[in-house]
């Protein structure tokens, strides 16, 4: 009879400690939140990690879900907005320190700075890990596009426009 309260009792305490998720549905939107915060981190680490990059695929998927979790709980617990910005503040101030870490002063006098689009990345990341902890899935899908374009299209740009410069300086000076 006393094994039988023991385990009754087990089974009480186990099924009280995970009833944070009382539903299917609310279990669906967690996942969906914190995969597709894990997905889009792996994105931005992915293009990171191709550029040799310290702060790779692990790091951005580690902030990412780490940010949606931050907001998430709190918002499956029913806090207020006003909470909730308390909670998002904390987070950027914590995130903004992981990303100074990756800045580097180097050089003579330490006038070569580095590392400084790596934590602009890993803060971007964090802001999106956010979006999709809070529900706003396509604000943080249209925000990873954005980020991708910045790290890989806008610097072939600039590449482009210091070309076109340097030819038209090259045609002024003539042979």
């Amino acid at each position: 009879m006393a094994a039988d309260s023991l385990w009754r009792e087990t089974t009480e305490v186990l099924a009280a400690e995970f009833s944070d998720v009382p539903d299917i549905p609310q279990l669906l939107r967690i996942l969906v939140r914190l995969l597709l915060a894990a997905v889009l981190g792996f994105l931005l680490g992915f293009e990171r990690e191709q550029h040799g990059k310290a702060a790779g695929v692990r790091t951005h998927m580690l902030v990412a879900v780490g940010s949606a979790l931050f907001v998430l709980v709190p918002q499956q617990s029913g806090i207020v907005p006003a909470d909730m910005s308390r909670v998002i503040q904390g987070l950027v101030a914590g995130v903004g320190f992981l990303c100074a870490g990756t800045i580097l002063k180097h050089g003579r006098d330490e006038q070569h700075v580095q590392g400084l689009t790596t934590a602009a990345g890993l803060w971007m990341t964090a802001a999106i890990g956010m979006a999709c902890g809070l529900g706003r899935e396509l604000t943080a899908i249209i925000s990873a596009l954005l980020a991708l374009a910045v790290l890989s299209l806008v610097p072939r740009l600039v590449a482009l426009v210091e070309r076109v410069i340097a030819s038209s300086e090259d045609e002024r000076r003539g042979p």
